[in-house]
């Protein structure tokens, strides 16, 4: 059995409470927000790419305030090494003179880490952080350092075309289970942005709820059920993005190199399940699928030359694919 009606209420409730703690000092942006706490709760990584000024980094401060986690930030930058953010080993004296090694740990020791510019570093970096993400360990000589649950790495992004920045890897794109991209705020909610800057009182945020809380709801959200046919869904839409498949979409045969990977399907039904949980449901539903189909497969396609070369992108691509899928009865 899944979750009892009363602790789906419970979790309900839970959930819009840190949504409505953020949004007294993030205006605007609820799909990011909603994006990022889907991460969280799913125990995944979550990819942010926009331009600079749009609240990102506020975004995750103010998350970890809501829930009492603990808050880091690296700032990443063309000279950071890899022991800047994992730890390094520090030289120590005891009282009577004796010298030892000691483990110093790095920002990565956190709850929430805020990768800030992932791609200004350089890409040996880059895997520091994102093989720490994949194991949630870090290892200094013959010891192994475990990181503490929950663990969610928020990297933001510049858009590749601006100068001084290295790309990330297809590869390492894959381990975010989404990649969010950050607009820029209407013009009523820049608004309000101006007029809060104005304002000498800052708003305060309480706490929501607490790291055990959000743990347990991890928990409930795997026990969220899958029918069949929502899992198919899922599993034809990554199918239709690779262009080699007998079902893969004609725009991915033009213009995609390389499909979605299995994580892709993986990161719909566990967003998903995360997702219904927001919206009171014990069930994953195809709208669930539909609407995290950006987010969690947008930076697992590789385009060609041609889609460059026309102006095409991932997710004028997965659009299509939304568009012809066939939409399947729900149970």
């Amino acid at each position: 059995m899944a979750t009892t009606e009363a602790y789906l209420q419970t979790v309900t409730e839970q959930l819009q409470a840190v949504r409505d703690e953020i949004s007294k000092v993030i205006v605007g942006h609820e799909d990011v927000v909603e994006g990022v706490l889907i991460a969280l709760v799913a125990g995944g990584h979550v990819l942010l790419e926009g331009v600079p000024g749009l609240g990102k980094t506020t975004l995750l401060r103010t998350l970890g305030e809501s829930m009492h986690l603990k808050y880091s930030r690296i700032q990443f930058t063309p000279d950071l090494m890899p022991a800047d953010i994992l730890g390094s080993m520090l030289m120590s004296s005891s009282a009577d003179g004796l010298k030892s090694l000691r483990f110093e740990p790095g920002p990565i020791f956190a709850h929430l880490v805020l990768a800030d510019e992932i791609n200004r570093a350089t890409p040996r970096t880059q895997s520091a952080l994102l093989e720490a993400m994949q194991e949630r360990t870090v290892t200094t000589g013959t010891e192994t350092h475990r990181l503490e649950d929950p663990f969610l790495v928020m990297a933001t992004q510049n858009p590749l075309e601006m100068e001084g920045t290295y790309p990330l890897p297809e590869a390492q794109l894959d381990r975010f289970v989404l990649k969010i991209v950050v607009a820029y705020p209407q013009r009523e909610e820049m608004i309000t942005i101006v007029e809060r800057t104005m304002t000498a009182e800052k708003p305060r945020v309480r706490q929501a709820v607490d790291r055990d809380q959000i743990l347990e709801i991890r928990r409930r959200a795997t026990e969220v059920l899958v029918a069949p046919h929502v899992r198919d869904y899922a599993i034809d839409l990554v199918l239709a993005t690779q262009p080699t498949q007998p079902q893969a979409h004609e725009l991915a045969k033009k213009y995609i190199r390389y499909g979605s990977s299995p994580r892709g399907a993986q990161a719909l039904v566990q967003c998903g399940r995360v997702r219904a949980l927001m919206r009171g449901r014990l069930n994953v539903s195809i709208d669930d699928i539909r609407a995290l189909a950006g987010p969690a497969l947008r930076h697992r396609i590789i385009l060609n030359f041609d889609a460059h070369a026309e102006g095409r992108t991932e997710d004028e691509i997965l659009n299509a694919i939304l568009a012809a899928a066939k939409r399947p009865a729900e149970g």
